[in-house]
């Protein structure tokens, strides 16, 4: 499925309005008044630490006094909302990233391009983002002076790695030499160093409250200083923003998926795969059923769905096997996997083959081939902007240090090379084309860019699932009749009409009126001849209108969908609440459902 805006509030952006600039203005005027704090020093706050109304605005001081508690120091605190705003997520890491550079011994660069060291407010983030325990960029190697706009870097010729600078930073901070090594290795070499602490002070908190374990193992979490960016610091602020919920060490541990992840096999691959398997009793159709999920999800997440769906093993499945952009995904099924077929011709799967008149201009540095997930929000003019300045700044190849930032930034967003040190954010046309829908399929009927973007990025990948689908073209030549649970924007229809499968009946469940209209549209424009059945709950799918609904039409052939992944995706870091979140639970109506169908077919046969 990171900003100063709500997650909701960034998704109803439209880049191409006026929301932008208003976006601005309060941004603006929440620098102002950051630089009116740093000027008046002192005077900002009273003797005793608490906010002075004369100078600050009484939001704004409430929002200072949370880090000031902490043991911040005013100016510090200043220049971290001055950079990045009311956000306490992106101000918290900021101050425990000065906080490492000013322990730090290294000698620390006089000048270099002036860069951000984060996404403002205008810079959205995809909170469905499910590739971000995959694909994280430390953003906190970036520091900026907004007083003599220097970047402050960690002198890239030390002779330490970076890991060990990371453990190194971590251990001046306060934190065990032993559990700070258990943290790298189980959250990656890329993890920030706020993803770090926040999997260490769970951890702490989690054994701390353990009543089986002995005290003299359990962590002595008073004796790890207030100073030092620990655990108390990271207790307090968790307690003052609200919604944040502290998780266990388990409940971030993702599940360990193959590699390659190609599951039974792709047409791109050779090698050993499996070409047949035996699937429970109870699990063979009537009907086919094929359900889709992020890969990466909380462990425990997938063994808990395939318990809900017969216990068949997931295929996991990366869609850069299939097209430019990774799209890393687990899928349930009882189809065939023998026989199967790929849409022809096949889809350009690098990003110069997909994208070919951004080649003229990928510079030699960029070695990117394939796209990471595309996401449901796009980065900002803002940002483009900051990376053609850090790039024009240089003469010829860019130093390591701005390479680095750049490519973080063009991998985080996706963005390409469209100019002379340019870069820009897919366009939604692109999107389609990458993900095998057809051209314009979201464009026009009142449909924003806003919401072109955010319900491709929650859709299948058309080429990965028709592949999967590719069994049915044979056992159903006359038509299919399809139960499409969660429809999104219809990608199994286009993947089943790409197929060359008539679509008899489809009843389709989805709760979104602007995805709604683009199925319809779609089925329009491709002169459909079977019937569309529209629900917008899954819940008003009962036992007595699946009785219904199968006596009309002779039952379903195929039950497939995707439920939320809001809930299970590595990006969402407020309510990663795995499939007891609001949205992510929905899953629970998929084998809810699929069992009536089951039933009412078999008692009718």
């Amino acid at each position: 499925m990171v900003k100063n805006l709500s997650k909701e509030g960034s998704d109803k952006i439209d880049w191409d309005t006026e929301d932008e600039l208003e976006i601005q203005e309060i941004q603006d005027a929440i620098f102002s008044s950051c630089r009116d704090l740093r000027t008046t020093g002192q005077h900002a706050l009273s003797g005793d630490g608490e906010a002075s109304s004369s100078s600050v605005p009484c939001r704004l001081s409430k929002f200072i006094q949370q880090f000031v508690v902490m043991g911040f120091s005013e100016e510090s605190i200043a220049k971290a909302i001055e950079q990045n705003g009311e956000n306490s997520d992106l101000v918290l890491d900021a101050l425990l990233t000065f906080k490492v550079i000013e322990d730090s011994p290294e000698e620390q660069p006089t000048a270099s391009p002036q860069l951000d060291p984060s996404i403002c407010s205008d810079d959205s983030y995809s909170e469905y983002n499910e590739n971000f325990l995959d694909d994280v960029y430390e953003e906190e190697s970036w520091s900026s002076d907004s007083d003599n706009c220097i970047c402050y870097l960690k002198d890239e010729s030390s002779s330490l790695s970076e890991n060990e600078q990371t453990l190194l930073s971590l251990a001046n901070m306060g934190y065990p030499v032993e559990e700070v090594s258990i943290a790298m290795e189980i959250c990656g070499k890329e993890a920030s160093l706020a993803e770090l602490t926040d999997f260490i002070c769970a951890a702490q908190m989690s054994r701390a409250e353990d009543p089986y374990l002995p005290e003299d193992v359990k962590p002595k979490l008073k004796h790890i200083s207030n100073d030092s960016g620990g655990y108390k610091k990271r207790k307090m602020f968790n307690q003052l923003c609200k919604g944040k919920k502290q998780r266990t060490i388990f409940d971030e541990d993702p599940i360990s998926l193959p590699k390659p992840m190609i599951g039974f096999g792709v047409p791109t691959v050779s090698g050993p795969a499996m070409v047949r398997r035996t699937l429970p009793k109870q699990a063979v159709g009537p009907p086919f059923f094929y359900y889709e999920n992020v890969a990466l999800a909380p462990k425990g997440v997938w063994d808990r769905i395939a318990s809900h769906l017969y216990d068949i093993e997931p295929e996991f499945v990366d869609s850069k096997y299939f097209c430019a952009a990774a799209r890393k995904r687990g899928y349930i099924h009882n189809l065939p996997v023998e026989g199967r077929f790929p849409l022809l011709p096949l889809p350009p799967r690098t990003i110069n083959e997909a994208l070919p008149l951004s080649k003229r201009w990928w510079p030699s540095w960029d070695t990117r081939e394939h796209l990471n997930c595309l996401q449901t929000a796009i980065g900002s003019a803002r940002l483009t902007d900051r990376i053609r300045k850090a790039v024009e700044d240089v003469d010829g190849v860019p130093p390591m240090r701005v390479q680095k930032y750049v490519l973080e930034q063009c991998r985080k967003w996706n963005l390409v090379w469209v100019g002379r040190n340019k870069v820009a954010p897919l366009e939604p046309d692109e999107v389609e084309m990458l993900l095998g829908f057809p051209k314009n399929h979201t464009r026009g009927g009142g449909i924003s860019r806003t919401d072109r973007y955010k319900s491709l990025g929650n859709s299948f990948q058309v080429d990965t699932v028709a592949y999967h689908l590719s069994v049915l073209k044979d056992l159903y030549p006359e038509g299919i009749n399809v139960l499409s649970l969660f429809s999104g924007i219809g990608g199994a229809e286009v993947a089943l009409y790409r197929l060359g499968i008539p679509l008899k009946n489809v009843v389709s469940v989805e709760k979104s009126e602007v995805n709604r209209n683009i199925v319809r549209s779609w089925r329009e424009n491709t002169n459909q001849r079977g019937n569309l059945i529209d629900f917008d709950d899954v819940q008003q799918l009962n036992g007595d209108c699946l009785e219904q609904l199968i006596d009309s039409f002779g039952g379903f052939d195929l039950v497939i969908g995707g439920s939320p992944c809001n809930n299970l995706a590595g990006s969402n870091r407020v309510s990663r609440d795995g499939l007891e979140g609001k949205e992510s639970s929905l899953f629970f109506e998929y084998p809810r459902i699929l069992d009536l169908v089951k039933n009412i077919m078999c008692g009718e046969r």
